[in-house]
């Protein structure tokens, strides 16, 4: 008889939720109040333009991050390989999913180890949520995240909504800030943060630079909802209090444009732009705002799950897209595209005036 874990179960119940139900926020993540001016001007050829960048090192092809999605589970280990084989290819980075079920149980580390067993010339980076940290191994488990992939980075992913919504969730954040301190000195590799669909804050960003991270993906309001996708968890339990919970805050969050700016405007960290972000043109705008790489998850994950063509086609053409954008902004390169003139509109321009962003 082969046990599964309480964690293994919660992972592929994740893959199966995401991939068959509606998890998408019902709020735009802000890139249509986004706009980039014109250059009828361009001065420059379409096969000038030079997208290509750094991370940890490595030269990257494009300023595009396969984001964290899975693990844990033998349906993850394959979608994970596929994602591993692809980030090689193109030459991107990639993040596995939290790793906890991996730590607990060091069977199922292979889910994660794939990736790097499919990809490794590019950055990988190991991933392991707040609740874990925290406790009182937490640093441990955090080496072990790392040393499981040989990861370039580590991820610690911020998921306060998702955990309060999840009928199996762990609430228990108090003394994370001071613990990402530690994971600072006391690891060998850089430390980042990332959010889980609901944006950082101005403050937030200040706080965790000031801890030592050295990037942050703000993971906005406007892509997946995590908070769907326990709403849909606990529905299917017939756990209508969660599930009403879920509901209600299905659309918490900050819109992924406005927390690129929240961040990029404090800090000095590395930016990473998603929640949302599902086209070249949105990788464009999210530079001109501030970010310094765009991120996506869902389109690959359904893709993925099918077909490794169709997911790198996905990329491919996101860079086609990419290029585009730059060459009708006469951007020649990342650089000139940060200092691209854009126009806020919206509920976004609101946002960043309220916020004392947008003068």
């Amino acid at each position: 008889m082969i046990l599964v874990s309480e964690t293994e179960t919660r992972k592929r119940s994740h893959i199966t939720t995401a991939l068959r139900r509606d998890v998408q926020a019902h709020l735009a993540a802000g890139f249509d109040d986004v706009w980039l001016v014109h250059n009828a001007l361009p001065e420059l050829d379409l096969n000038e333009i030079d997208f290509s960048t750094q991370l940890f090192g490595y030269k990257l092809a494009a300023p595009v991050i396969i984001e964290s999605m899975t693990g844990g589970t033998p349906i993850a280990a394959k979608i994970n390989a596929a994602l591993g084989k692809i980030a090689e290819e193109l030459r991107v980075p990639m993040g596995v999913g939290s790793q906890r079920a991996a730590i607990d149980d060091p069977k199922l580390a292979y889910t994660f180890r794939v990736a790097r067993d499919n990809a490794p010339s590019i950055p990988i980076l190991a991933n392991i949520g707040c609740p874990q940290i925290v406790k009182e191994d937490g640093v441990n488990r955090a080496k072990a995240a790392v040393d499981m992939i040989k990861a370039d980075a580590l991820l610690v992913h911020l998921n306060a909504l998702q955990e309060l919504i999840q009928f199996e969730g762990e609430p228990h954040f108090k003394g994370v800030l001071a613990r990402i301190h530690e994971l600072t000195a006391a690891l060998s590799v850089p430390i980042l943060v990332k959010e889980t669909g609901a944006g950082i804050s101005r403050e937030t960003a200040i706080a965790l630079e000031r801890a030592g991270v050295k990037g942050i993906d703000v993971a906005g309001l406007g892509g997946t909802s995590w908070a769907a996708v326990e709403y849909y968890r606990a529905k299917e339990r017939h756990l209508k209090r969660q599930a009403h919970i879920g509901m209600t805050f299905w659309d918490w969050g900050i819109p992924t444009a406005a927390s690129i700016v929240e961040v990029s405007k404090s800090t000095r960290v590395k930016v990473v732009a998603s929640g949302g972000v599902r086209n070249g043109l949105h990788v464009a705008k999210a530079i001109a705002l501030g970010a310094h790489y765009g991120g996506l998850a869902m389109p690959l994950l359904k893709t993925v799950s099918k077909s490794g063509t169709e997911a790198k086609d996905i990329l491919s053409t996101l860079f086609e897209e990419l290029r585009n954008a730059m060459f009708l902004t006469g951007s020649g390169n990342l650089d000139r595209l940060h200092e691209c003139p854009a126009v806020i509109t919206g509920r976004i321009c609101e946002w960043l005036r309220a916020r004392g962003l947008l003068t």
